[in-house]
């Protein structure tokens, strides 16, 4: 029988009334292993009213009742981890590891959100004019609403709505439509910490679910993270409707290699970072500017390590890198591969005709490294979203520098070097919002922000960290003046001293 993945609202299960449901594959197996309810316009609707109606109280819920729901959820996120990462693993396809470093680093946005009336604390300047007082205190905004990636079905609903409800507000969560099941774990793990009935809502659905938050008159803020057309179409359209947006789109992450460099920890950087979680997501590096005499070495030892990488079933130990997400998916990452010969570029592996023996209609592909890409190149200007490395060269760091600094996107970037002054130079002078030296990876830990720049971010807040609580809240400034008890009227003794 195929397993139903319905919504959650009002603190239950509540079972798809649309008539319209959507297909959850196994990506190892290409099989069909469970139906998701679409949500209607109506379905939206109840979840925002959920949401609504739980604000009046849990707007006004102490801190101290917030963190302490959110501790209990942290403890049962902690004991239910395993079962969480099988969750993902079985509907995304990544391994095992993989799924549990995804819920690990949830977790830290979880640990952050128990601590933040550390974060929400307000200021007061005494004394601005005589027996006036300033301060500044910040409020929840209401209903705020997160539409999630497939990538990370998890770890990025966990960047948005731990802070959300620790700073007041009531969520409602659009998931990945082909990988829902994690959210859906994670409301009853909510449930079962005690938050109340409506705070935490989660709608499956597509175009219509999306398009009716982003309308929703209730619907204070709008979180995304996703491609970037999308993240554009987020934005705009959230804004028109009066919306707090912070929409997070797509990225070409370069990772810059200078001659002085150690070029076995840059291959084994290069490879962990193009190749981990099958190059879908959205920090992957997968281009590699090799400066100088260094491309030819370089390129050599990062095929020696991809061609040693285990490709099988997530749930399998041994497996190292699974499948992608869909079969069309795996389709069109494989035809960026096909296509970059005749664009110029040097074919060094070809991934495309890979498969798993016993689970040939699963949606595999193998390791694929491309060199001396051009940089007109569909495989180097798109956001690939695969395991496809691309290797550009340069004579020197000005030319690197300058060919980075042109791409649309600035989400994150890396130089591997021995050079303190080459990389501070260079995390001064490249536009990217987050920029890892020696690091391949650089996914700020929790108490930091995440985000990009240019056609990376749309909106003015990165998500968690400080931005992620000022994002959920929303500023008041109060000036004070009260008359002083000695000034009381006469017959009226307040006990205070009258000596002036």
């Amino acid at each position: 029988m195929t397993k139903i993945v319905n919504h959650w609202i009002g603190g239950k299960t509540a079972e798809g009334a649309s008539g319209t449901y959507g297909p959850v594959t196994d990506p190892a197996t290409g099989e069909v292993t469970t139906k998701v309810a679409f949500a209607s316009v109506e379905e939206v609707d109840a979840a925002v009213a959920a949401a609504k109606e739980a604000f009046l109280s849990w707007g006004q819920s102490s801190l101290a009742q917030r963190t302490s729901i959110l501790f209990r959820f942290r403890a049962l996120l902690d004991a239910h981890r395993d079962e969480i990462a099988e969750l993902i693993t079985a509907e995304h396809g990544k391994v095992h590891s993989d799924a549990l470093g995804e819920v690990a680093r949830g977790l830290e946005i979880v640990d952050l959100a128990c601590g933040i009336s550390v974060q929400l604390k307000g200021e007061l300047s005494t004394q601005v004019a005589s027996r006036v007082d300033v301060s500044s205190i910040r409020q929840p905004l209401g209903v705020v609403a997160g539409i999630t990636p497939f990538n990370f079905p998890a770890m990025v609903p966990m960047w948005m709505f731990p802070l959300a409800i620790a700073c007041g507000n009531t969520f409602v969560l659009k998931p990945s439509e082909k990988d829902p099941s994690a959210s859906v774990r994670l409301a009853e793990l909510l449930a079962e910490a005690g938050l109340p009935d409506g705070v935490f809502n989660v709608v499956h659905g597509d175009k219509v679910a999306v398009d009716r938050l982003l309308e929703h008159p209730d619907v204070k803020a709008v979180s995304f993270v996703g491609s970037t057309p999308i993240a554009r179409y987020i934005h705009t359209t959230a804004s028109a409707n009066g919306k707090r947006v912070q929409a997070l789109g797509g990225a070409k992450n370069h990772m810059l290699v200078l001659p002085d460099a150690d070029l076995d920890a840059a291959a084994d950087a290069a490879v962990s970072a193009a190749y981990g979680s099958a190059g879908e997501r959205c920090m992957a590096i997968s281009a590699v500017v090799a400066v100088g005499a260094i491309g030819d070495t370089l390129v050599e030892k990062i095929r020696e390590r991809a061609e040693k990488i285990k490709i099988g079933p997530g749930s399998d130990p041994a497996s190292e890198m699974g499948p992608l997400i869909t079969k069309a998916h795996r389709d069109k990452v494989a035809s960026y591969v096909h296509g970059a010969a005749g664009e110029g570029a040097e074919v060094v592996l070809d991934g495309t005709g890979f498969t798993v023996e016993g689970h040939e209609d699963g949606h595999w592909i193998g390791i694929s490294l491309l060199d001396k890409v051009p940089t007109d190149a569909k495989a180097y200007q798109d956001e690939i979203f695969g395991p496809v490395l691309c290797v550009l060269r340069t004579e020197t760091y000005e030319e690197a520098l300058d060919l980075i600094n042109s791409s649309p996107f600035g989400n994150g970037t890396a130089i591997f070097t021995r050079d303190g002054g080459a990389a501070r130079r260079f995390q001064l002078e490249v536009e990217a919002g987050m920029v890892g030296v020696n690091v391949p990876i650089p996914v700020p830990v929790g108490y930091h922000s995440f985000g990009g720049w240019k056609d990376s971010l749309f909106g003015d807040h990165h998500i968690y960290g400080n931005d992620g609580t000022h994002f959920y809240t929303r500023g008041k400034v109060v000036t004070t003046r009260w008359p002083d008890p000695a000034d009381a009227p006469t017959g009226v003794d307040l006990g205070f001293p009258r000596n002036h």
